[in-house]
């Protein structure tokens, strides 16, 4: 077997699972998971209609390069939505099924062997972005992101000779976990470094049309590129997902776009991959992606949920103002991620995922080490993605729960214990 599978950490849920695996919660309270961030709400009902009319052409293999409609359905989408003067259907996008096959595939595709692979992360990040480099023979770089940048890797912080070595940095905004937006001064900044040290940039935007002001969406990389006047979008991949934008998790339909120069191999890679989305899928797609009155409404009801939760979690818990995706980012009293949420499940069966299980230690320069400091230790990751009821409810718990903790840490203090 590939020797790299051994150096694959353990996913976030199995390290929650097994904190959890002795834990008996209060039987009188149902369980209320605020973990995977799986979208609960109804999924756009009008793909799943294509998709059952369609369901015939399952008897046809289908193209990796997909659908010429799809493709210009989704070249017509990115242009309207970013603003874009041009982005070719041919070219410059290729379907992909979802966000996460994309992202890894890409990083196998994209890694150069033969010299020095760093591949940049935020750190905490979304685990793949490190498992794909790792299995593709690279070095994670992890940018820490603190509360002091805004919950954004300071790129200006990272030494010339450090980015020497850097092939590939990944970005994720909306941010997952912190729901941090990248700003275009941002995109632009990180745009520089790339033509400067020769590396790509990956864009992971699949929480993009999640956002609370409906008149300021959050930007994204190839909007940069365009005002630049970069029309060829060179170095620079954006990847976008139905999943969230459509509550279609289970459809696994997204894309890719950006440098055809790019694009164009990983279309080879992705031939012999062997993962071409199936027609059916790609009809139902082609109907999501044309369609933005059910994306408005979804926006509506994570609106409502946010101002919900935050009313009755900011007396007690502090935490970034929400500004899109769907999760909340609290620090917890006392600073013990892993005992705080242990309690909470025990005592209010209301399970959350501890901060540093999306975050890796390091010394501050990139390189993971156990002594040094994990930027998501200390908090814990909200998934606000059951229905109203049931959210406001765990926020109800959570509440009272931290009261609770707050008062027992404060007591521990005092006594040098800890609760």
């Amino acid at each position: 077997m590939n020797p790299d599978l051994d150096a694959l950490k353990p996913y976030p849920f199995e390290k929650l699972a097994a904190l959890k695996t002795d834990v008996t919660p209060a039987a009188a309270l149902s369980h209320i998971p605020l973990t995977i961030g799986e979208p609960q709400h109804p999924p756009f009902a009008a793909a799943l209609d294509t998709l059952s009319a369609h369901r015939d052409e399952m008897a046809r293999y289908p193209a990796t390069a997909g659908l010429p409609e799809l493709r210009q359905t989704i070249a017509d989408w990115a242009m309207q939505r970013f603003g874009l003067q041009g982005l070719d259907p041919a070219s410059q996008v290729l379907p992909v099924n979802g966000t996460r096959e994309a992202i890894f595939a890409f990083v196998q595709a994209a890694i150069d062997r033969s010299r020095p692979a760093r591949v940049a992360v935020p750190n905490p990040f979304y685990q793949i972005y490190e498992g794909a480099t790792l299995l593709a023979g690279g070095t994670p770089l992890y940018l820490d992101c603190q509360a002091d940048n805004g919950f954004r890797p300071d790129f200006d912080a990272v030494p010339a000779e450090t980015w020497r070595d850097v092939q590939l940095v990944f970005l994720c905004s909306p941010g997952n976990p912190t729901g941090a937006v990248t700003p275009l001064e941002d995109f632009t900044r990180l745009i520089e470094l790339a033509d400067e040290h020769d590396f790509i940039i990956a864009s992971d935007e699949c929480y993009s049309e999640l956002y609370l002001d409906e008149a300021t969406p959050p930007p994204g990389l190839l909007e940069a590129c365009a005002r630049l006047g970069r029309h060829d979008y060179r170095r620079c991949l954006v990847f976008h997902s139905l999943s969230k934008r459509s509550n279609l998790p289970g459809l696994r339909s997204g894309f890719v776009a950006g440098d055809a120069d790019l694009i164009a191999p990983f279309k080879r890679y992705r031939t012999y991959h062997g993962c071409a989305m199936s027609l059916p899928l790609q009809q139902a797609s082609i109907t999501a992606w044309r369609d933005e009155a059910h994306v408005r409404a979804n926006r509506d009801a994570y609106r409502e949920k946010f101002a919900a939760v935050t009313e009755i979690l900011a007396p007690v818990m502090d935490f970034p103002t929400p500004e899109a995706s769907f999760y909340l980012w609290p620090a917890v009293p006392g600073g013990d991620d892993e005992a705080f949420t242990r309690a909470l499940f025990a005592e209010e069966n209301v399970s959350v995922l501890p901060g540093s299980y999306m975050g890796r230690a390091t010394s501050g320069d990139g390189e993971a080490n156990d002594e040094g400091v994990n930027p998501g230790s200390g908090r814990i990751r909200l998934a606000l993605v059951a229905d109203l009821d049931a959210t406001v409810e765990a926020a109800r718990r959570l509440r009272r729960f931290t009261e609770r903790w707050r008062a027992a840490t404060a007591t521990a203090d005092q006594e040098g214990s800890h609760p």
